[in-house]
């Protein structure tokens, strides 16, 4: 793990708000990631902005919407626990290499079939999952690197900052996509992702982070035990873990019904729904700006629970809403507070685990965290086709304020981190 003395970090007293909140960026390997990582994620959101386009424009269903992203992120569910035991065996770089490769090629592949004017609903099913294939090898294996790149007291803010280019992405990359689109029509958008992997690929062979795994010849079956048993034996960490399952499950699908609101509501159009997207980004930002400069506040735990229920709330507004202005602003506000609960949760797990089990601990949380993501977009989806998009967006909001209160009410060990 580097620290202050290491000669990859250039020393800096933390001092007012905006030194403490980018003080991460001292050190040379976390400045390398992040800039390899955002390059790559404003590709990934030009993808997804054109994926979920033309997903719409192939079948004109949100259940479909549904179900591609729940396909993108089955595989976390299926083999993430694999990826955590492995990632605590193994060179992490060398993992995530592969993965970016994997991603790579699905996104090439993805330009050549739009190009040729093959492209099928079940192509893009079919690579949406190959290519969540490599993301659930290469997420316990980044979220392990992320704390070895910075001293133990930055990493809260380095956890806010990862956040920080995931939204600040979320925000360009679609805006960039609506210009390529109109260019040169939602192939430029997947060539343009495939080629922007390179970034972080280059960023992986250059930074000089020195994880050494443990020699060990236990089986990957021992290994999941363990990591299990070791959540156990810290309660929180399984609190955590059922919040960040939540918060995922019920916020998400606002990300994914945004495509039905912007075209079927709004009667927007393709460069109308990217706006959307980042105007969602651009609040993402803002939030964990806020969070990184806070994250030494002692009431943290407490703290995530009102923001998600204020998120909940904004939820609730954005399903009922037909006025634009008003849905731009939600969408700004749900965007600080749905990046400030992430960040917040996934350090309180960073912080409560040890180098040696942070693989497999991160992919348990993992499995909960972003399992989420495709069950809920998938019943999100399916009560958006049964009933209506404003329906799945409001019983969502009802879950996720429901467990927030139920946590504060209760003597939950997570009040007292």
């Amino acid at each position: 793990m580097a620290t202050s003395t290491d000669p990859a970090v250039v020393p800096s007293p933390a001092v007012g708000f905006l030194t403490r909140t980018f003080q991460p960026f001292r050190y040379r390997d976390f400045r390398l990631i992040w800039a390899g990582a955002f390059t790559s994620t404003t590709g990934t959101w030009m993808q997804n902005v054109a994926q979920s386009w033309l997903v719409l424009e192939l079948t004109g269903s949100a259940f479909y919407l549904g179900l591609v992203s729940f396909l993108a992120d089955l595989p976390i569910l299926l083999f993430s626990l694999v990826g955590g035991v492995v990632a605590d065996r193994m060179d992490r770089r060398k993992l995530l290499l592969g993965s970016q490769y994997i991603q790579m090629t699905c996104a090439f592949v993805l330009t050549a079939l739009v190009l040729l004017d093959r492209v099928h609903i079940n192509h893009i099913l079919i690579l949406a999952f190959i290519g969540g294939t490599g993301m659930s090898f290469g997420g316990p294996a980044y979220q392990a690197l992320i704390p070895g790149l910075v001293g133990r007291e930055d990493v809260p803010k380095a956890i806010a900052l990862n956040s920080i280019q995931f939204n600040l992405a979320r925000m360009v990359g679609p805006l960039i996509a609506g210009v390529a689109i109109a260019a040169g029509g939602m192939a430029l958008c997947f060539g343009l992702n495939g080629i922007s992997f390179l970034a972080v690929i280059l960023s992986l062979y250059l930074i000089r982070a020195n994880f050494v795994p443990q020699r060990t010849g236990d089986s990957v079956l021992k290994g999941l035990r363990d990591g299990f048993a070791y959540m156990k034996s810290r309660g929180a960490l399984w609190q955590l873990t059922v919040l960040g399952f939540v918060s995922t499950f019920c916020g998400i699908p606002l990300l994914t019904l945004l495509p039905v609101f912007a075209k079927d509501v709004f009667h927007l159009e393709a460069t109308g729904f990217a706006r959307m997207v980042a105007t969602s980004g651009a609040g993402a930002i803002v939030g964990a700006l806020l969070y990184a400069g806070l994250s030494h506040n002692k009431h943290r735990p407490t703290l995530v629970l009102w923001v998600q229920i204020a998120f909940a709330l904004l939820l609730a507004t954005f399903a009922l809403s037909r006025v634009l202005a008003l849905s731009y602003v939600v969408l700004f506000l749900t965007g600080a507070c749905l990046i400030s609960m992430f960040a917040s949760i996934t350090s309180l797990v960073q912080l409560g685990t040890s180098e040696e089990m942070r693989g497999r601990t991160m992919s348990i949380f993992m499995l909960a965290f972003r399992g989420g993501m495709p069950l809920g977009s998938l019943s999100v989806g399916f009560l958006a086709e049964r009933f209506s998009p404003t329906t799945a967006l409001l019983a969502a909001s009802v879950l996720l304020a429901s467990v927030a209160v139920g946590f504060l009410l209760s003597n939950s060990g997570l009040k007292r981190l």
